[in-house]
């Protein structure tokens, strides 16, 4: 099984396969409520590894996903186009789509045993354009 996450804005950000380790969608509603809410949130949470350049190679799209984090609320560019495709057998299991996510929480970690780093990203879907989310599926890749 296998990832690729696609971010569309100012500039494309994408990774594939060889960055994304887990991946985790939330539908998210007030835990107190008695009743279906209004109030319903759309959530993705990444990890993965971040791979260094070598040999010529290009560095990965992790630094453009930090960069990203940096944005303030006060530039439009802190929303942007996300599309996560999980893909198992050659076939897309799911295909989450946000057109106007922000980034909650970045982060990155690096040991000195292992090589490479690591990073997680949380990202969420504005709450005023939820209804324009779109998850699919089943389809060859």
């Amino acid at each position: 099984m296998g990832f690729r996450l696609k971010v569309e804005g100012s500039e494309t950000i994408e990774l594939g396969m060889d960055n994304i380790q887990t991946v985790k969608y939330d539908t998210d509603t007030p835990d107190d409520s008695n009743a279906r809410s209004t109030d319903v949130g759309a959530t993705l949470r990444l990890t993965g590894k971040i791979i260094t350049a070598t040999d010529g190679d290009s560095a990965d799209d992790t630094m453009k996903l930090a960069l990203w984090s940096l944005v303030p609320a006060e530039k439009a560019d802190c929303y942007r186009k996300v599309t996560l495709e999980v893909i198992a057998a050659d076939q897309v299991i799911r295909k989450i789509y946000f057109p106007n996510a922000f980034v909650v929480d970045y982060n990155e970690s690096f040991g000195d045993t292992e090589g490479v780093g690591t990073f997680s990203i949380f990202i969420k879907q504005k709450k005023d354009k939820t209804e324009f989310t779109k998850i699919e599926g089943g389809y060859a890749v």
